[in-house]
């Protein structure tokens, strides 16, 4: 099967958006293709961390991945900094693009324009993204729109180094990932459903509890038309109700609309259908909450594994670029 390669930085918690928009796909996905999932916790800190929450927050959310059904018996799933070749390949990448390739990137733009400190690894950073897709000859890289820039930089850099030394890594193709239910912040139907400043009313996080989904659908906004109706440009509080229903329960939410005559049953039945979708969720992360060694254990076992993989195209990589054989890295 070919393989597959997707990161996710180990920042904020994981929300209902992120859910129906990416991780049953991430799901799905692991019984049709070679995949391989890393906690990037190395990219996290290209920016100030606490290293008491990084170090929780890293091991917190590989038990939501897991609790949402990715199966480290199926797919690869491990932590970036358990794997030294990532930093290894991350230099000799470094040296491949050039400044110019780096300076281009409109996510180093965002982040550092209003930052009091940016860090020499934000602007280098998709060096190192390039090598967490390069070390596992990755065949496909599904991404959104806004990180096609970096795979095409990851493709020129295989291509680079190819040319200058040999063939020694698998150029990937990207893949707009599979769009995924459109889940918008409960009180801002015209934002996606993100992190947000305080208590995040508008955001249902798969660890909350019922009464919590409960109070926040039911403050959902809406309008005051009166009418269910699949309209996002004019209704797109109720549709984003609608799209939340039809993602929780398999049906097309324009479909939904003739069903409902009031906004408060369509509340009432898209809290229902959001409680019964994420209540396994967080009850088999209480599970592995519940037993931490066990998911460290699981984390030990899949660093080896991808360190099978990764040492693997190191060694190409060290014997093209000419470095000398010694120590312990036995190619």
């Amino acid at each position: 099967m070919p393989r597959v390669f997707s990161g996710i930085q180990p920042s904020g918690d994981v929300h209902l958006g992120n859910l129906l928009g990416a991780l049953r796909h991430w799901v799905a996905g692991q019984w049709e293709w070679d995949a391989v999932h890393c906690v990037v916790d190395l990219h996290a800190v290209t920016v100030p961390q606490d290293p008491a929450e990084l170090r929780a927050s890293t091991l917190r959310l590989t038990q939501l991945l897991m609790a949402v059904g990715l199966d480290p018996e199926v797919c690869l799933i491990f932590v970036q900094s358990h794997v030294r070749e990532h930093t290894e390949l991350a230099w000799l990448l470094q040296c491949t693009v050039s400044f110019g390739d780096l300076r281009r990137m409109n996510q180093f733009k965002e982040k550092s324009a209003d930052a009091d400190f940016v860090s020499a690894g934000l602007f280098t950073y998709p060096a190192l993204q390039a090598a967490d897709v390069l070390l596992y000859d990755t065949d496909i890289v599904p991404v959104g729109d806004d990180q096609r820039q970096h795979i095409e930089l990851t493709r020129d850099a295989a291509i680079r180094f190819n040319s200058r030394y040999g063939d020694t890594f698998v150029v990937p193709r990207h893949r707009i990932a599979e769009a995924g239910a459109r889940v918008m912040d409960l009180q801002n139907p015209t934002s996606k459903m993100s992190k947000s400043a305080g208590e995040a009313p508008g955001t249902i996080w798969l660890l909350d509890d019922p009464p919590a989904i409960e109070r926040k659908i039911r403050r959902a906004v809406t309008d005051s038309l009166g009418q269910v109706r699949y309209d996002t440009v004019n209704q797109p509080g109720v549709s984003n109700l609608l799209d939340i229903l039809g993602a929780a329960t398999g049906r097309p939410a324009a479909d939904l609309e003739e069903e409902y005559d009031s906004y408060g049953t369509l509340k009432g039945d898209c809290a229902d259908a959001v409680v019964a979708l994420l209540e396994p969720i967080r009850r088999r992360f209480a599970e592995l909450e519940a037993d931490p060694g066990h998911t460290q254990g699981l984390l030990r076992q899949s660093a080896e594994r991808a360190t099978e993989i990764a040492s693997r195209t190191m060694g190409r990589a060290r014997e093209a670029v000419g470095f000398l054989p010694g120590g312990n890295w036995g190619w």
